[in-house]
């Protein structure tokens, strides 16, 4: 991790995701851009709603320890109409890290689950949003 502080809910951050099989099937699924993360893809940048030891449980919307996060409803397809499998929810392992995007159609921990901290590259600031 390249933060001189640790990582925390609320962070944005540009981030190389591990090569888990889900992650590596989205890279497959065209989610993920070619670039120099380990797998061949490039970082991702999103923003941090849970951190190691929190409960995030994922159904008609993630929830982290009992709060509802906005704009977290998971799909049952992609754009393509290929099925989307949600992670299953549970208790966020000890330097790890659960991501997500307002934008419904982010491919992010709601499906992939928690990743490793380590995968942190650095902090994003926000400068120009644009939504589709």
């Amino acid at each position: 991790m390249l933060l001189d502080r640790a990582a925390q809910v609320g962070d944005t951050v540009f981030v190389c995701l591990p090569t888990t099989a889900t992650v590596m099937d989205g890279k497959t699924r065209g989610y993920l851009r070619p670039g120099l993360c380990p797998g061949g893809f490039g970082p991702l940048i999103k923003t941090i709603i849970a951190v190691g030891g929190q409960q995030v449980d994922v159904a008609s919307g993630v929830s982290v320890d009992g709060r509802v996060i906005p704009s977290s409803r998971p799909l049952a397809r992609d754009g393509r109409g290929r099925p989307l499998r949600p992670y299953e929810g549970g208790v966020v392992p000890a330097r790890s890290i659960f991501l997500h995007s307002a934008f419904s159609g982010s491919w992010d921990s709601r499906y992939f689950g928690p990743i490793p901290e380590e995968g942190i590259l650095g902090l994003a600031s926000e400068v120009l949003t644009f939504a589709p």
